[in-house]
């Protein structure tokens, strides 16, 4: 459920619902829902104002994942590859970007406002391995930059990935694509 609906919302909706009972409760003169309504309900909805504001959003899939890429995944993506595609599709509190810590580390946000944005994603087959397409907004970071820090790249997504670094059909687009390095499947632990 809470992979769906963003936890800020959840707060904003119970705080004030209760708070709107301690109103209530306070206008018919009862002090038991007056309390619960201004000691848990005010705190619970400013709480939720405040995840509200600090809010980043899922970045959404660009085109549906087919059955047999979902069962590539499963038998052969990289533990970082699964981190990457949970981190980004899922609501994150308190961060500027998804990624941004990422991009920093690679040299390709040397400043927020220089920072590429990763405005969607794709999972797909490749040769028979499973890849992640990583779709970034990328105006002032171009081409030549990122197949400079290619090597750079490839090192930080670990071992077993393969990157491919494309402008996408628009001018200010790349698609940076992690591919499995090989097409054999995963032992995985049951953790």
């Amino acid at each position: 459920m809470f992979g769906v609906i963003p936890l800020s919302l959840v707060l904003i909706n119970v705080g004030g619902l209760l708070t709107l009972i301690g109103f209530f409760a306070y206008a018919i003169d009862d002090p038991t829902f007056n309390l619960i309504g201004f000691f848990y309900g005010i705190p619970l909805f400013l709480g939720g104002l405040a995840l509200k504001s600090a809010e980043l959003e899922p970045v959404p899939f660009t085109k549906v994942t087919q059955p047999n890429t979902i069962k590539l995944r499963e038998e052969q993506a990289t533990p970082t590859l699964n981190q990457i595609r949970k981190d980004v599709t899922r609501f994150r509190y308190g961060q500027e970007a998804h990624l941004d810590i990422a991009l920093e580390k690679l040299g390709l946000a040397p400043s927020d406002d220089d920072r590429p944005v990763l405005k969607g994603l794709e999972e797909s087959e490749i040769g028979g391995a499973y890849a992640l397409t990583l779709e970034f907004y990328s105006p002032f970071m171009t081409i030549d930059i990122w197949q400079e820090k290619h090597e750079k790249i490839t090192k930080f997504f670990g071992p077993d990935v393969k990157v491919t670094i494309s402008p996408d059909d628009e001018e200010e687009e790349i698609n940076l694509t992690l591919i499995v390095d090989r097409a054999k499947e995963r032992v995985t632990s049951p953790v």
